[in-house]
């Protein structure tokens, strides 16, 4: 087995053992008090310079090398989803309406059992691994808020790890360029006058009209949008109307845009508010359109990419690593990382075994979701790798 392997599978039942104790006590958002001081209890020991966010619940640890060399960082998030778990487990959430259902909680026991194996083998170490235990990953952007607080002083390079519930265990995939969609949120007014439905001549109905925007905002994206340059638009709740017979004076509807790059994201955005307003116009009413930026792009660094498919196949194996043909339209907040250090986030296979069909496993974020624990042991060979993966990459 791989020297990287057996020290990561050397330290795998504490690992278990707190992946399953943050399994069932999740927290959300940017204070995850009970999370920060189980990661401090779990590095307690370890010679490792550790610090507390004052933005944030986060945990920073530095483990110092005998010799110069650069500081490489390790970002694992902490945080759960506002939803409730519905597996059978043991350990499944003892509080309703908050579950790990994407997987924070096995990145922080990987990155705390990395943290462990780097520790005993810290002769090899040369420069510094620094660890990054990040609060509010789930729209809370508290990977902004740990750089604002100086996170990425003196870092050189940057790794994180994203577990899938639809990928096989000893499999790990990533690609250079962009791995993740930046998204922003669209929120649009119809206001027309409210009157009688069985005499809407007397009115101005805003249902027609909001209609007709949000189908006319639908070509506007294959319209204007290099097919060759990911964007999605998507309406996800509709509002107008009390009852049969009155016609309202307003109708709103949300939804979000995804793209994989910013000058996307620019020609939607603007699209948007020209068809809104044009749109709403032309059916005698007026559109009050809000758009507000998420998280940008996540954006691989090819030569970082070179340097994972190096370690993934080095010690996983030659067929571990895939390369993903084309980005996902998620959203992840390392992002804010990767825009000022070169670095890469990959996925990390995890399907239960007992799923026939990694595609059809339930993914991130259902209340099903489960995954196979002995892939966790990868996880924690794979930053070890990262970490102590010295020198420059050529991107292939």
């Amino acid at each position: 087995m791989n020297g990287h392997l057996d020290a990561a599978q050397a330290v795998m039942d504490d690992v278990v053992a707190l992946r399953r104790d943050l399994h069932r006590h999740p927290e959300l958002g940017l204070d995850n008090p009970d999370t920060r001081d189980r990661i401090l209890a779990a590095l307690d020991g370890l010679p490792l310079e550790v610090s507390t966010g004052t933005g944030c619940t986060s945990v920073v640890a530095d483990l110092v090398g005998d010799e110069d060399g650069p500081t490489v960082l390790l970002r694992a998030d902490t945080d759960a989803l506002p939803m409730t778990e519905d597996t059978d487990v043991d350990f499944r959430s003892a509080i309703d309406g908050r579950a790990h259902a994407c997987g924070h909680d096995a990145h922080t026991a990987m990155l705390v059992g990395a943290a462990k194996v780097l520790s005993a083998r810290r002769d090899e170490v040369k420069g510094r691994v620094r660890f990054m235990f990040q609060p509010g990953e789930e729209g809370f952007a508290g990977a902004k808020v740990m750089i604002d607080e100086g996170v990425l002083d003196g870092v050189d390079r940057a790794f994180a790890l994203h577990v899938t519930t639809n990928q096989r265990i000893g499999i790990a995939s990533s690609r250079p360029g962009p791995l993740l969609a930046g998204d922003t949120s669209l929120s649009v007014t119809i206001r027309g006058r409210g009157g009688h439905a069985s005499a809407p001549y007397r009115a101005t109905d805003p249902i027609p009209a909001m209609a007709a925007t949000i189908s006319a905002l639908q070509t506007a994206v294959t319209r204007e949008v290099d097919v060759f340059n990911p964007a999605v638009l998507t309406i996800a709740h509709v509002v107008a109307g009390t009852t049969t017979n009155v016609i309202p004076e307003t109708a709103f509807f949300e939804g979000t845009i995804r793209c994989v790059s910013e000058s996307a994201r620019a020609i939607i955005k603007a699209a948007v508010e020209r068809t809104c307003r044009g749109v709403a116009e032309a059916h005698g009413c007026t559109a009050e359109v809000e758009m507000v930026d998420g998280y940008p792009v996540t954006m691989n660094d090819p030569g970082e990419d070179a340097r994972f498919v190096e370690v993934c196949r080095s010690t996983l194996g030659d067929d571990a690593h895939r390369v993903l043909p084309a980005p996902a339209m998620g959203g992840e907040d390392f992002s804010y990382v990767l825009q000022q250090v070169p670095g890469i986030m990959a996925n990390l296979g995890v399907c239960p075994l007992d799923e026939p069909d990694p595609r059809k496993a339930p993914g991130l974020h259902s209340n099903r979701m489960r995954l196979e624990e002995a892939g966790m042991v990868h996880g924690v060979a794979l930053h070890v790798g990262m970490a102590l993966h010295g020198g420059p990459v050529a991107a292939s």
